[in-house]
């Protein structure tokens, strides 16, 4: 368990104390630069520093075990006035640690309509959503007529985004195949690389993810094989050939968000949907050489989802 405090809680300035800081206690338990959910995540807190300065204090704790959740919670509610669970991985240990602390304010990003304490926002990252607009993209992209998706732990909000993107592959191409595995685990590289090479050698050319350090895995395989991936989370278009695509899950914007709404004191409890009626910053689709033609039919897919007229899982 790594813990790290990014600013000083207490600022002299002039020979009196300024203005206490907002305390921010946030846990990604997975790696801060994993190319995927937790560095988005992490990406949020940097964007809220650079925004607020020395009016936010920050203590983090990153790469921990599902067992050590509840420690490194107590940990953070300890000594800080909002704390923030990345990943809907945290849920169940924030819902438990909460009630402990009812004077301190959590947010779950990834969290589901579970979350219901008067001091809990969970924050809907609806992954569905935009991964049935990256299975159309892959579907667009694939050159094999195959496409394939790697989850993590089978949690209902990974399982729901597995179904959609095999649904918005469907969506464009009636006869595409698509392969859907889980390793279990988000950041075991040797399972997601196994699951990804089965998928490659059943057709697949085109893999989506819903990783941490598991995508690594999922890259090994793509990269021996010449086969491509749908990154997740954040806009990287530009930086890496093995990727044609993202698909933008707003993570870091809803944990900018929780900090935004505490010092503005706007935060409330309860669950709150993100996802494409949230805007281009909560969710989106970047195909890196799209075509006008491809451009013009993602985005008519995206107003049908948010109009209602094509309807996905929850998650």
């Amino acid at each position: 368990m790594a813990m790290t405090t990014l600013a000083l809680v207490g600022t002299s300035l002039g020979g009196a104390m300024a203005q206490t800081p907002l305390s921010v206690g946030i846990l990604i338990p997975g790696s801060k630069t994993d190319k995927g959910w937790m560095e988005s995540g992490y990406d949020g807190l940097v964007a809220a520093q650079k925004k607020y300065g020395d009016k936010i204090a920050v203590q983090m704790i990153e790469n921990i075990n599902y067992a050590d959740m509840e420690q490194a919670l107590t940990q953070l509610a300890s000594s800080n006035a909002l704390v923030i669970g990345v990943g809907g991985q945290t849920q169940a240990a924030v819902m438990k640690i909460a009630k402990r602390f009812p004077d301190i304010k959590f947010s779950i990003v990834g969290g589901n309509a579970g979350a219901e304490l008067p001091n809990v926002a969970g924050y809907d990252v609806k992954q569905a959503e935009i991964a049935f607009v990256a299975g159309a993209a892959a579907a667009m992209l694939s050159k094999s007529g195959a496409v394939s998706y790697v989850g993590g732990m089978e949690l209902p909000s990974i399982v729901n985004a597995g179904k959609e993107f095999g649904n918005g592959a469907k969506y464009v191409n009636p006869n595409i195949k698509y392969f859907e595995a889980y390793t279990g685990d988000f950041d075991d590289l040797a399972k997601a690389k196994e699951a990804t090479l089965t998928a490659i050698a059943q057709g697949a050319d085109v893999h989506y993810h819903i990783l941490n350090l598991g995508l690594r895995g999922m890259e090994q395989a793509a990269k021996e094989k010449g086969t491509h991936i749908i990154g997740s989370y954040t806009n990287y278009c530009g930086t890496d050939p093995l990727y044609l695509a993202y698909s933008i899950t707003g993570v870091g914007f809803q944990v900018k968000y929780a900090i935004d709404e505490t010092i503005g004191g706007t935060w409330k409890a309860g669950y709150k949907p993100f996802g494409l009626a949230m805007g281009p910053e909560a969710s989106d689709m970047a195909v890196c050489n799209a075509t006008d033609e491809m451009a013009k039919k993602l985005k008519a897919i995206i107003e049908d989802i948010k109009s209602g007229k094509i309807k996905v899982l929850e998650g």
